[in-house]
């Protein structure tokens, strides 16, 4: 199931970070699910006003994205932002925690583990970067 929404770049990321979740070996994607052991729900507001969400299953089996909300999923924390905010916090071009003291990120839940996809997010760009280069 494709993860694209129309309308939101966050889409494209987001389907760019499940691929590479899904290029780790399956020892590594349970190391990142044993690191985090928490479920994400991003809700994406872009320019004409739309929601979109996402579900980022960091703490079952070996991790998955998923488009929307999943019934037997609870989130651990919900994180609302601008589809802008999010493409340039996922490219570390934007600071989290500016963003969240600034009311462009909004969270719910366990505020915790924001700081630990941070660290994933991280990990999978810098093995992304080493692959681009190989």
């Amino acid at each position: 199931m494709s993860l694209i929404v129309e309308g939101f770049q966050s889409s494209a990321l987001l389907s760019q970070i499940d691929e590479q979740l899904k290029a780790l070996p399956e020892a590594e994607r349970k190391e990142q699910v044993s690191k985090v052991k928490g479920v994400y729900q991003f809700n994406v507001k872009n320019k004409a006003g739309k929601v979109a969400t996402w579900t980022f299953d960091l703490k079952n089996g070996a991790g998955a994205v998923h488009k929307g909300t999943v019934d037997k999923l609870k989130a651990d924390i919900i994180i609302e932002i601008a589809d802008e905010d999010f493409v340039a916090l996922a490219d570390g071009k934007a600071n989290g925690q500016k963003l969240f003291m600034s009311g462009k990120i909004k969270v719910k839940g366990n505020v915790m583990m924001a700081t630990k996809l941070d660290v994933v997010l991280k990990s999978l760009k810098d093995k992304a970067a080493v692959k681009a280069k190989l």
